[in-house]
């Protein structure tokens, strides 16, 4: 308490730039016609109902993938060895410096009218196959944007496994399933949890990649988007940003609940 005062920087930028931002948001909010009622028209409005579920389906697929094919990979690059696996890894992690711009338009490139999927599905079967405008196009950039920083958690987290516990599982008859299932699972259970909350938020509120390719796409960035640029429903907007920034902050919440009860228990 003696040097308390050195907390006054930090206090000054949480107050200037998080909390009057948010408690300002807040007011507008509800500052419509129909006040506080505003925060409500999420479930009560079928438009941004549907836009918010689209968006925590979304959002909980593109995590779900991702924890898969980066805890796969992420396992696999911190147990073996081999020429050009720092090069490997490089490339995986490369994507962290595409903002989302740039992945939505690779993702045209890739699975768009003139991308590269579909003149081989053109050459193929005679028809052009186009998904990049669509929420599988989105699916598509999330999950190339997240894979990397998935990867780099599992790779650190197995890293400070020790492997002792599983030369001890195969001792005792363990399958290589088993020892996957009872031995690396749990260890890196605590990691995993903390790497899926930050691409479930990350997925929520991504906006570049959406807006590049915000054709068929209504999820709930978007949505607040038009709202007040193309109608000036400030409350609306604001509304909705505040429920998505909720709903965001008590997945994160839980998600840290619970990795913390994990690392608890193992211990």
């Amino acid at each position: 308490m003696k040097h308390s005062w050195l907390l006054a920087p930090a206090a000054a930028v949480f107050a200037a730039f998080w909390l009057l931002p948010i408690a300002r948001l807040t007011v507008v909010g509800a500052s419509g016609p129909d006040g506080i009622a505003t925060y409500a028209a999420v479930v009560t409005n079928p438009q941004y109902f549907r836009s918010l579920v689209s968006t925590l389906i979304l959002s909980a697929a593109v995590t779900a993938a991702t924890l898969i094919v980066s805890a796969i990979a992420g396992l696999f690059l911190s147990r073996n060895r081999f020429p050009g696996r720092g090069f490997l890894t490089a490339m995986l992690t490369f994507p962290l410096a595409f903002p989302g711009v740039v992945v939505g338009f690779m993702v045209i490139l890739l699975a768009g009218r003139q991308g590269l999927i579909g003149q081989v599905t053109q050459w193929l079967t005679g028809e052009n196959l186009v998904f990049a405008y669509s929420m599988a196009g989105l699916f598509l950039g999330y999950l190339y944007f997240s894979i990397p920083r998935v990867i780099l958690t599992v790779m650190a987290a197995a890293e400070k496994l020790d492997p002792k516990l599983e030369e001890a599982a195969r001792s005792l008859g363990a399958s290589p399933w088993r020892v996957v299932i009872d031995v690396l699972i749990p260890g890196l259970k605590p990691a995993l949890i903390s790497a899926g909350a930050i691409c479930f938020a990350t997925s929520m509120g991504a906006f570049g990649t959406a807006f590049t390719l915000a054709t068929r796409i209504n999820v709930l960035p978007i949505t607040i988007y038009t709202e007040f640029t193309n109608y000036a429903n400030f409350s609306i907007a604001a509304a909705l940003s505040i429920v998505l920034g909720v709903l965001t902050w008590l997945v994160l919440n839980l998600a840290r609940t619970f990795a913390g009860s994990t690392v608890a228990a193992a211990a």
